[in-house]
């Protein structure tokens, strides 16, 4: 993993800043204004998308915001440009799914993620913009997602990390009716800037609890877990060293007015005075591919790949991380090419700690 891709696996397109939710723990500057990503802007984008996808599997993932919030007929506008080969899915808060947005899914292909944090009591932190609990309004759409037939996946946020919660999510998710389950930490990243540092153990424990919970009814794929386990899997192989691609994915996010932001989605639509806006360019003046060529040349790019080089030469787990997420260090760390951070811990470390200790406590005996 040494500089970047010159083509990704997927973009990330913003279609409106905003968000009819309000939650706690969101890290998005402009989630109350209505910044809507005009239809040129996808066009560019699919130009260099299309022959992308043309060699080989490509996705583009509508992410908001809300992406919802940009309404159908907007939505469907932005998704024409791009060609049959495409795979389209939408990271959404559910509130506004029913028959019709269902229709539009099947229509266009669209493959939906809900973000829910479980059962009604763990969902206080997501809340409509009146200060109201949410929880209603998205169990509605995943109803009507199940009503339909519709496949979708899951994705979670924890802020405690506790005793006895993992089992109580994965039997909520198992409920639910998810096929995929991926779990998040909750970070302190944007205009989030609620701490993110737990003890060790109790979130060690926590992994070790879901992992567990998971073995007994294994239904649902737990984006996580099963990573962690495909890693551990290699190194016992010896092939370890080939589990992480040789390159960095860019993962460019396309902010609604076109610019393109590398690697972190979080940090799109900030503005720092050592690093200028983060973008590498915009669409609607430069192709896609030719920014993603010359992205590198970003100075806070060039600090981050430093700082992946410094985890590369001192982290003991470098292989199953790949040298961590920009956007955690900039806003844990203040800059690009620091180290380990809260994120890393909880999220990697910790998490693969939780799944090799769930292992040495269920080994069969020996013969």
């Amino acid at each position: 993993m040494r500089g970047l891709a010159a083509v990704p696996s997927y973009v990330v397109m913003q279609p409106t800043t905003l968000c009819n939710l309000d939650c706690a723990y969101c890290y998005l500057p402009f989630r109350a204004a209505d910044r809507r990503m005009p239809v040129p802007v996808a066009e560019a984008v699919a130009a260099s998308v299309n022959p992308w996808a043309a060699a080989g599997r490509f996705s583009v993932v509508w992410h908001g915001g809300e992406p919802l919030a940009a309404g159908r007929e907007h939505l469907a506008a932005l998704i024409a440009p791009f060609g049959a080969g495409v795979e389209h899915h939408v990271q959404t808060n559910a509130t506004l799914i029913d028959d019709a947005w269902c229709a539009f899914f099947v229509e266009h292909g669209v493959r939906v993620s809900v973000s829910v944090d479980g059962p009604r009591e763990r969902n206080v932190d997501r809340v409509t913009r009146g200060g109201g609990p949410a929880y209603d309004r998205i169990l509605r759409g995943v109803t009507a997602l199940r009503r339909h037939g519709l496949p979708f996946s899951a994705l979670a946020v924890v802020g405690r990390p506790e005793p006895g919660l993992a089992t109580e999510l994965y039997d909520y998710f198992l409920g639910l009716g998810c096929d995929v389950l991926g779990v998040n930490i909750e970070e302190t990243e944007g205009v989030n800037v609620r701490g993110n540092s737990h003890d060790a153990g109790q979130v060690t424990a926590f992994w070790a609890e879901l992992v567990a919970a998971w073995r007994r009814e294994p239904r649902i794929h737990l984006r996580e877990v099963e990573w962690s386990l495909r890693y551990a899997a290699a190194v016992l192989d010896g092939t370890a060293d080939d589990v992480l691609p040789r390159r960095l994915d860019p993962i460019p996010t396309i902010g609604h007015d076109g610019s393109v932001t590398v690697l972190s989605p979080e940090l799109a639509g900030f503005t720092d005075v050592r690093y200028g806006d983060f973008s590498s360019g915009n669409v609607l003046a430069t192709p896609l591919a030719e920014i993603l060529l010359h992205a590198t040349r970003t100075p806070w790019v060039g600090e981050f790949l430093a700082g992946v080089e410094a985890c590369r030469s001192s982290c003991p787990y470098f292989g199953f991380c790949g040298g961590g997420h920009a956007a955690n260090r900039y806003f844990e760390l203040g800059r690009f090419d620091g180290t380990q951070t809260a994120h890393c811990r909880n999220s990697k470390i910790h998490l693969l700690e939780g799944v090799l200790e769930h292992a040495r406590d269920h080994q069969s005996p020996a013969a």
